[in-house]
């Protein structure tokens, strides 16, 4: 695979060499964030992987545009409220500060996190004239259907015509139900259990709602990135990326609203990342076994001993490819926290070291180096195989200390290779894997101390019923950065 990029399709089930429509450029576009709630921790995994992913085709050379969209509406629940709605009721806010609110807290956890921003990041509730164009397309063409103000897409009469529904996903149509989060109310409307809504008419007491032609309503879920993905990237583009838990229905539905609107196959590659279990169960709040990304930086949680820092974490994650279920325990945490220590280590020092003298020679020494620094590359071009990279850095660790305790002589490695290690290496820590220089462990640890004692004060003076001292307390923090939150379960905090 030397020299070339392979990467895994989920619509053919294969690795496949990757070539780009337009040689030289990547259009990519990956399902964002419904802002309706904080981003949790399986999400942040997705996007690392796609932070990396982004990260290594940029390293190749390629020109990329990523895409990565905001949802702020047509997300429905099971009971067939819209998500964003549901929460700004029970938070009493209007609809768009709620989604403000928590696209800016998810740009927050992003940063906290290292990842690059998107080239483009439309929102849904900007792109509401071409959602009903692509409505209308889709209506023109026979593939849609309009109900009682709603309009359902036909995926009877698509399948006939293209047999290719439910490819993607694996799934029959014939054993389909309904799992396409349209109102549950609005069931009998449709012709199939299997139809989907592409534009919802509104109840009365609904306020996120639009005039159209066929009623006042709303678009569908999975409109938005039809829409938005062909209109910044084109009608057929490189990679869609995503979690697993959004193949089937949501890019089911995607691919069968391009064909059915434009009449061919938007992606040439479907990326799929996996999800993030903890202490070997998926999360789940019902049950207790989950952890949000603020109590794993602060250790505010029975599931873990410690808290651990952004980079670890995300050391963490690259640890595990991303395809493969990856399972957080506090003991994993420990682990990745020292892996992650021992690599920025090697890197301080392969910034500070300077080759002595001018040798050319090449030695034995040299050829395993290279063969490393060949296999960094070779593994990350196997479908971004990062737990690989990682272990080839490792190997890599190992040479960089003999070097800095005196047991490898600067004259058993050419120049030109040291040079190497310097370039690629530091440019595989900082630029693909992402990774960046945080504060000594001793000092995060004082800091949150000294957090963790004024909200023991403050907690003391609530019961008392001191609260110009409460008050004080947290209305003081805030202007240092640190937004406290009160729950059921004792009071939090994070960095604003």
């Amino acid at each position: 695979m030397e020299n070339k990029l392979y990467v895994y399709n989920s619509k053919t089930g294969k690795k496949e060499l990757f070539e780009p429509i337009n040689p030289g450029h990547v259009g990519m576009y990956v399902c964002g964030p419904t802002v309706y709630n904080e981003v949790h921790l399986g999400n942040v995994r997705t996007f690392v992987s796609f932070d990396i992913i982004y990260r290594y085709l940029k390293y190749l050379g390629y020109k990329v545009r990523y895409v990565r969209n905001i949802t702020d509406v047509g997300h429905l629940t099971e009971s067939g409220e819209d998500k964003v709605l549901k929460r700004a009721k029970l938070e009493q806010l209007e609809p768009m500060e709620l989604v403000q609110k928590y696209t800016n807290m998810f740009h927050e956890m992003m940063s906290i996190f290292n990842t690059l921003n998107p080239d483009i990041e439309p929102r849904a509730t900007g792109h509401l004239i071409e959602q009903m164009e692509m409505v209308q397309e889709i209506l023109d063409n026979g593939y849609a259907y309009e109900q009682n103000g709603s309009v359902y897409f036909d995926t009877l009469k698509f399948n006939k015509d293209y047999k290719s529904y439910g490819k993607l996903s694996g799934r029959k149509i014939d054993e389909l139900f309904t799992e396409t989060r349209d109102n549950l109310k609005n069931q009998d409307e449709k012709r199939h259990a299997s139809d989907f809504a592409i534009w919802m008419k509104a109840s009365d007491e609904h306020i996120m709602k639009w005039n159209s032609p066929w009623s006042v309503g709303f678009p569908g879920w999975h409109l938005e990135c039809s829409v938005m993905s062909t209109k910044y990237l084109g009608e057929t583009f490189d990679i869609h990326g995503g979690g697993n838990d959004l193949k089937f229905p949501h890019h089911e539905n995607e691919i069968a609203q391009n064909i059915g609107a434009r009449g061919v196959e938007p992606v040439k590659y479907w990326l799929h990342s996996n999800m993030l279990l903890m202490n070997g169960r998926k999360m789940s709040k019902s049950d207790g076994n989950t952890i949000s990304p603020y109590e794993l930086f602060t250790g505010n949680s029975e599931h873990v001993s410690k808290g651990y820092s952004p980079m670890a974490v995300r050391f963490f994650m690259l640890q595990s490819h991303y395809r493969s279920t990856l399972d957080l325990t506090d003991q994993a945490m420990q682990a990745a926290e020292k892996g992650y220590k021992k690599l920025m280590d090697a890197a301080q020092v392969v910034e500070n070291m300077q080759y002595p003298g001018n040798n050319n020679n090449t030695t034995d020494i040299d050829e395993k180096i290279l063969t490393i620094l060949s296999a960094m590359e070779n593994d990350m071009n196997d479908d971004f195989n990062t737990p690989k990279a990682l272990a080839d850095t490792f190997e890599l660790v190992n040479y960089i200390n003999k070097l800095k305790d005196g047991h490898l002589n600067f004259k058993e490695i050419s120049i030109d290779t040291f040079n190497k290690i310097k370039d690629t290496f530091l440019k595989f820590i900082y630029e693909v894997f992402g990774f960046r220089k945080e504060t000594a462990g001793e000092d995060n640890a004082m800091f949150e101390g000294m957090i963790e004692l004024l909200i023991s004060i403050r907690n003391e003076a609530r019961a008392n019923k001191d609260w110009a001292t409460s008050d004080l307390i947290r209305d003081k923090l805030k202007e240092l950065g640190i937004q406290l939150k009160d729950g059921k379960d004792g009071t939090g905090w994070s960095k604003i």
